[in-house]
């Protein structure tokens, strides 16, 4: 990835609006998967020229093909690991963990039970992100691993490659990244029934994953890990101390950098969030508990939610946690918690905060989440790129003028 000291360079997490008529195809994507992989190329060109249109520097293919293949950013890889599947909970055995907003519910049980809350933060434009309403509590189905895992998308991460190199064919200044999912989120809410324990199980499922990212880096791609659990399992285990979590962190980033072997940390990006339900976050794990433990995964760049109002603040961090050398972050500095587009001014000053305490040229602006699904309409999406893009452009001015 690069360190720029010309201007600073913007990205954003991933999840892109698609066009209307590739929507259409997706629709009915399980009976017409060849038409799916007919237009996919179409389609992440599109989206390609959409970032550029915006002033995005690191692009990627929207994530058309996890909305292809089950319809959510983690849903996708059940089609490419052999070794897991769902069933029925037994009686009297209780979940493996609890609800994803565990902490908040329990100070705000009203909210949960009142209609208002949402899986997602903004309108209807992608289904399972904005469906209003219910308590979502662990269900009686669960996530199982009952055999030996083993990596089986191999011609499914190759046509993803390929349609996103096609996509960036003469596209001059910008460098392409695809987003996987992280082996936390593949693993670690799966009940284990095949492995001795859970250390043994969650480095197979480790093992398993880099497949995925070697494919893509050897492909001279940026692959972005997508690991909101690095935050998340802080609500889903809700009676922790905070030291419990860091000792559990540890384990996570073990985990992680198991994956990792082998893969160029040049061309690794690791991405976490809070998790992106529209719900209060009062409990949410505060960065200063997390970001020594995030410096410690083998990856380039680290890109987390930076820009809600929970969140804002923390760049503070970086006043006592130094950056390593070499090292990258891209904060988010527009956000998915809100359909307002961030004005150019407020994306500026915030990359600013960032930059004056680890260097602008190792600063990326980034958002922080994927947008395309959990704001209220794909017009916001691309005005929010833009205002994103603008402020990259002031914050440099103002950077190298020593304001």
């Amino acid at each position: 990835m690069r360190h720029s000291t010309d201007h600073i360079l913007c990205s954003h997490g991933g999840n892109l609006p698609r066009p209307a008529e590739f929507d259409e195809v997706l629709a009915h994507a399980s009976e017409h998967r060849e038409e799916v992989e007919r237009e996919l190329p179409g389609a992440v060109e599109w989206v390609v020229d959409k970032q550029i249109e915006c002033g995005v520097d690191i692009i990627n293919d929207g994530e058309y093909v996890k909305a292809a293949e089950g319809g959510a950013y983690s849903s996708y890889i059940a089609d490419r690991v052999e070794g897991f599947s769902t069933r029925e909970r037994p009686a009297g055995v209780e979940p493996k963990r609890a609800f994803v907003a565990e902490r908040d519910k329990r100070d705000f049980p009203g909210f949960y039970q009142s209609g208002l809350w949402l899986a997602g933060s903004g309108g209807p434009i992608r289904p399972g992100f904005s469906t209003p309403g219910q308590v979502r509590e662990p269900g009686s189905t669960e996530g199982i691993c009952d055999g030996p895992l083993s990596y089986t998308g191999q011609d499914a991460i190759a046509k993803d490659i390929a349609a996103l190199k096609k996509g960036l064919e003469g596209k001059q200044g910008v460098d392409g990244f695809i987003a996987t999912l992280g082996p936390l989120s593949t693993g670690a809410g799966k009940r284990n029934l095949h492995y001795k324990d859970e250390q043994e199980y969650m480095f197979a499922v480790a093992e398993t994953m880099r497949e995925e990212y070697k494919a893509i880096t050897d492909a001279g791609l940026i692959m972005q890990m997508d690991e909101p659990e690095f935050a998340t399992t802080w609500m889903f285990y809700p009676d922790w101390t905070v030291e419990e979590y860091r000792k559990h962190l540890d384990f996570m980033v073990e985990v992680i950098n198991h994956a990792l072997e082998g893969i160029p940390e040049e061309l690794v990006r690791f991405h976490f969030c809070w998790g992106s339900g529209h719900r209060p976050h009062v409990h949410d794990i505060e960065f200063k508990y997390l970001a020594d433990k995030m410096i410690g995964i083998n990856a380039q760049c680290y890109t987390f939610e930076a820009s809600n109002p929970r969140h804002d603040f923390e760049y503070h961090v970086f006043e006592d946690v130094k950056l390593p050398d070499g090292k990258i972050i891209a904060p988010g500095v527009v956000g998915h918690y809100t359909d307002l587009v961030e004005h150019p001014e407020l994306v500026a000053e915030r990359l600013i905060n960032y930059a004056k305490l680890v260097g602008m040229e190792n600063v990326h602006a980034c958002t922080d989440c994927g947008i395309g699904s959990r704001v209220g309409h794909e017009e916001i999406v691309w005005a929010k790129l833009k205002a994103m893009s603008d402020g990259c452009q002031i914050a440099t001015k103002r950077l190298k003028a020593g304001l």
